[in-house]
Parts: structure tokens; C-alpha cells; sequence
């Protein structure tokens, strides 16, 4: 669950732009102010199934979003090769060649 949570709060921060008012509140009570479906649902005067609908609609749009424009997975894969880079910097004597795949390897992400 907290996983899962993780997720939508990464897929929020890189989409959230693309989501319209409601969606964007509605999450960020749900998600970020861990509001109940109760709490958000007496805040707008609407049902907690309205809520509820509305927030499942919105995660399947950000995992479309992700699918499409793949933005989370590029930051994962940029913060692993950073990682990388980082163990290969400080790391006695110096592997050029990995070194420069590495960077290659970032540079191709953008």
C-alpha cells in the first residue's frame, strides 16, 4: 500500500499540470494531506462514492500519462545511473570507460 502510494504521489507531482482543479484537489487532500474520502467529500459537499470515483479516474489517467510520456520511469532510471556514477567516482582507481558509459547512458534519458 505504501508503495502504491509512493507511486501516485511521484505520477501527481509530474502530471499534476495535466489534471483539471477538481482532480488536482482532490488528490492532493487524498494523497499528500492524507484526508479521509469522508473528510474530502463533506469539503466539496459530495458523496464519498463521487470521491472515491474520482480519485481512482485520476490515478488511471497519471498511469496513462505514464505510460505515454514515461517521465517517472526516466527519473528512476536517472537517479539509479547518478547512483552509479556517484559509486564509480569515489571508487579507487577510476573506471573511465564505465565512467563515460554512465554519461552517455544520462545523457540519452533527455
Amino acid at each position: 500500500m505504501l508503495e502504491k502510494t509512493m507511486r501516485v504521489n511521484y505520477l501527481f507531482d509530474f502530471y499534476q499540470s495535466l489534471l483539471t482543479p477538481k482532480q488536482r484537489n482532490y488528490m492532493a487532500l487524498y494523497f499528500l494531506d492524507d484526508y479521509s474520502l469522508g473528510e474530502i467529500a463533506e469539503e466539496f459537499q459530495v458523496s464519498r462514492q463521487a470521491v472515491y470515483d474520482n480519485i481512482k479516474r485520476t490515478e488511471a489517467m497519471l498511469e496513462e500519462y505514464e505510460t505515454k510520456l514515461s517521465l517517472f520511469k526516466r527519473y528512476e532510471k536517472r537517479k539509479e545511473l547518478l547512483a552509479r556514477l556517484k559509486q564509480y567516482v569515489s571508487a579507487e582507481p577510476l573506471e573511465q570507460e564505465e565512467v563515460e558509459q554512465l554519461i552517455e547512458s544520462l545523457e540519452k534519458l533527455d
